[in-house]
């Protein structure tokens, strides 16, 4: 057996030793941190020297009952009282329109046929594009290249443009690749017989047929001519009072 000298005995426990001694900078650094504890917690007087930060830590959180009751979005029972998110009113009064010009001269439509399939149609199409597609033919080609904007409002042929107190709610567009459709919804604050003789009015001077058809409260006009292109112009009563209109021109 080899004999182990003396200096052999000596580094393990050198070794032994460094690694049991306790390093100067960490103990510093853990009692920084203690320290650092204690004073945010309020358990020494370092905090007393900061009496916001003692208020902020020990003061009772302070809410708001109101909104308490609106937010359950995670409990069982709905809330006590209606969530006060402010809508704007949907109301269209007359009054509103206070300094608009409104058309005169305006001729009777004719009144409707019993059938509107058309009308069907409408009701079935969730979208403007949809609409505009359910035209088929040319029209609802172009309706699959259609972009929505409200700047399409002011791009209609001024054969038949918006009513003068139009409220847009959307506009869609396609132009070029022989498509030139404009379709946009609107809200008016005039009865539905007045938008159905301004639209007549203006579809008949400018050579369109103007056929007219009804089904309950909801009305179509619509015309195509050769060269011309086609338009249609759906109404329903308003919730809020006047006129909603979707108006679709295809100047193909």
């Amino acid at each position: 057996m080899r004999r182990l000298t003396f200096p052999a005995l000596i580094l393990p426990i050198a070794l032994l030793t460094a690694c049991g001694a306790a390093d100067p900078q960490a103990t510093n650094a853990q009692a920084d941190l203690d320290t650092l504890d204690a004073a945010l917690g309020g358990n020494t007087a370092a905090s007393e020297g900061d009496p916001a930060l003692t208020a902020a830590l020990h003061d009772q959180i302070m809410v708001d009952p109101a909104l308490v009751q609106q937010a359950n979005d995670d409990v069982i029972r709905p809330p006590t009282t209606p969530v006060t998110g402010a809508v704007p009113p949907d109301g269209i009064a007359v009054a509103a329109m206070k300094g608009i010009p409104l058309p005169t001269g305006l001729r009777s439509a004719p009144p409707p046929s019993a059938d509107c399939p058309a009308c069907t149609t409408a009701r079935r199409a969730l979208t403007l594009g949809a609409l505009a597609q359910s035209q088929g033919g040319s029209t609802g080609r172009c309706a699959q290249r259609l972009a929505y904007s409200i700047a399409w409002a002011n791009r209609l042929p001024d054969a038949l443009p918006l009513y003068p107190d139009a409220r847009v709610a959307e506009a869609a567009g396609a132009d070029g690749d022989g498509c030139a459709l404009r379709v946009v919804s609107f809200v008016s604050a005039q009865p539905m017989q007045t938008l159905l003789d301004f639209y007549y009015t203006r579809a008949t001077a400018a050579g369109f047929p103007a056929g007219h058809q009804a089904d309950g409260g909801e009305h179509v006009l619509a015309g195509a001519a050769s060269g011309k292109g086609a338009y249609l112009v759906t109404l329903r009563p308003h919730r809020g009072g006047g006129t909603e209109v979707d108006l679709m021109v295809d100047a193909h």
